[in-house]
């Protein structure tokens, strides 16, 4: 199996060594930059699947990193490490096309989960495999997210979302893969189908949505518009 290569940018060398002990683990190709400027040189020459990026660093922050990786390759997974408790900062990295975003302080099962979630989506997009795909149960339709799910989604989750009203289903479980991250343009998207679904009479609820993205569905209202299952099997059960 080919080495998929990972770039990591952080200002604190402690940090940087303890994600090469990690990413070794898990059998990546690793390049370290100290800084967003250096980071920007080692991504045009090694061109990395994934960038992890720290917001918070002097000179060129994290979030110019995001901005000026994404405007050179929309394609790049770019994880942000925000500090504990700065959701705000998340959030905005999320609109600005960040594929996923981890807290400090790191834990390994975090990281474990955003490589993997990051993974996915890479060799989702890299296979041309449909993002979304929808199917009817006895209970409810089913709408299965995967991958990172953006404005460029709308198309797939408006097209799923037609077939389940054909369907005159009175529920639709939007249920997140172990891949699925939400860009700000994928939860305003959510958010309108889920205005759109109260006028046609039709409840959506979620299932499998990642702990990290529920703090955000939490501060943006989202899990107050809707109904959140561990499982999809639970989302299905008509109470």
């Amino acid at each position: 199996m080919q080495q998929e290569t990972i770039l990591v940018i952080d200002d604190e060398k402690t940090t940087l060594k303890m994600f090469r002990l990690f990413l070794d683990l898990y059998g990546f190709d690793i390049h370290t930059a100290e800084s967003g400027e250096e980071g920007l040189e080692i991504f045009d020459r090694e061109k990395p699947g994934i960038v992890l990026t720290d917001i918070k660093m002097p000179g060129m922050d994290g979030i110019e990193v995001l901005k000026e990786i994404k405007r050179r390759s929309p394609q790049t997974e770019v994880i942000v490490i925000t500090g504990h408790g700065d959701m705000d900062l998340a959030i905005q990295a999320l609109n600005l096309d960040a594929a996923d975003f981890i807290n400090k302080p790191i834990q390994r099962q975090s990281l474990e989960n955003g490589l993997t979630r990051a993974r996915e989506r890479l060799k989702i997009a890299r296979s041309l495999q449909n993002q979304v795909n929808g199917r009817m149960t006895n209970t409810a339709f089913i709408i299965r997210l995967q991958g990172n799910i953006s404005a460029k989604s709308e198309p797939y989750l408006r097209e799923a979302y037609a077939d389940a009203l054909q369907k005159k289903t009175k529920r639709v479980v939007f249920h997140f893969d172990d891949s699925t991250s939400v860009s700000g343009a994928g939860i305003a998207i959510l958010t309108q189908l889920i205005l759109e679904s109260e006028k046609e009479g039709i409840e959506i609820v979620m299932a499998g949505v990642p702990e990290n993205f529920k703090r955000v569905f939490d501060i943006v209202g989202l899990s107050r518009m809707v109904k959140l299952f561990a499982t999809v099997e639970d989302a299905c059960t008509i109470e």
